[in-house]
């Protein structure tokens, strides 16, 4: 099993590729985590929708299971404060675990990973970002 790192370097690019991610690799009643910074009070409020929230110093985390609701939403959302990332979601972090895959969203979006993942599903991400090859630096461990 391999791992993808993706790191947008283009601040410009639309979320399409994100989004395409996404619906690929996560799936309703998936394990999930979002964290969000203790100031996103109106993201932790939304993300509360979908698992119960824990602190810790510096962040709050939810944890519960993806639904069709919350995947609904990320894959439609456009987030409109782009003042520091031109961010892909407005959540700070989503992690999604499957049978296919560990996902990891970081940075609003801006940094992908994707953990445990095989060769014809790297092909997959491989082809989707071709067309976006300048805007990002991506890494594949195999």
């Amino acid at each position: 099993m391999s791992r993808i790192q993706i790191q947008m370097i283009d601040n410009t690019v639309s979320s399409d590729w994100w989004r395409k991610i996404v619906r690929h690799f996560v799936r309703i009643d998936d394990e999930l985590e979002i964290r969000c910074w203790k100031e996103e009070t109106a993201e932790i409020q939304q993300a509360s929708l979908y698992g119960k929230p824990s602190k810790d110093k510096f962040e709050i985390s939810i944890r519960g299971m993806v639904t069709a609701k919350l995947l609904a939403e990320l894959l439609s959302e456009e987030p409109t404060d782009k003042r520091i990332y031109n961010k892909m979601t407005k959540y700070f972090t989503i992690n999604v675990k499957n049978e296919l895959c560990d996902f990891c969203s970081e940075h609003y979006g801006t940094e992908v990973y994707i953990d445990r993942i095989l060769g014809y599903e790297i092909f997959f991400v491989q082809k989707l970002l071709n067309q976006y090859a300048d805007h990002f630096s991506i890494f594949i461990e195999e």
